[in-house]
């Protein structure tokens, strides 16, 4: 089961190697990082995008909450959230089958940001699973690179603190 953590943590060095760490050490895989400063001077937030069984989830949640840098760890399951992932993504698109493709991009309101004679590069923001669906699409016309930023998420506005 996919899992997004986010960690409030104290901006210091090490932080990172601590918390990656604690996966690490269990065998388990981040699939996405990002981590980005916040609105209070010397701490940053986390996210952390994971997969895995329920009770190892639990258990890390409580060694991150123990971790001395660590201010606040909230798992998103089961609370409803905001939650966006920004890629880029070139892709074949010869002249036969560019109309296609941007007929795609249409869809998913992507953006085109770069152009050439064989290729387009197409910039799409999303949860995780409008991203992996324009993937899809798209692989029948041949992707040749793809850079996609970590999740970010945020507790839905009318979300009561203890939900």
């Amino acid at each position: 089961m996919r899992h997004v953590l986010s960690v409030l943590v104290e901006n210091e060095p090490g932080v990172l190697s601590r918390v990656a760490g604690l996966f690490s050490g269990r065998g388990f895989n981040i699939e996405s990082l990002n981590v980005a400063p916040t609105l209070e001077e010397g701490v940053s937030l986390m996210t952390i995008s994971t997969s895995g069984e329920e009770q190892i989830i639990e258990q890390i949640v409580k060694q991150l909450r123990k971790l001395v840098t660590v201010i606040k760890v909230v798992d998103f399951e089961g609370i409803a959230a905001v939650e966006r992932e920004m890629m880029m993504v070139k892709v074949q698109a010869d002249d036969a089958r560019r109309a296609e493709v941007l007929r795609i991009a249409d869809i998913f309101r992507c953006k085109v940001v770069d152009v050439s004679l064989n290729d387009l590069t197409l910039e799409a923001t999303g949860d995780h699973g409008k991203i992996q669906a324009i993937l899809s699409l798209l692989a029948r016309f041949g992707i040749k690179e793809i850079a996609r930023t970590g999740t970010v998420a945020m507790r839905r506005s009318m979300q009561p603190e203890n939900a």
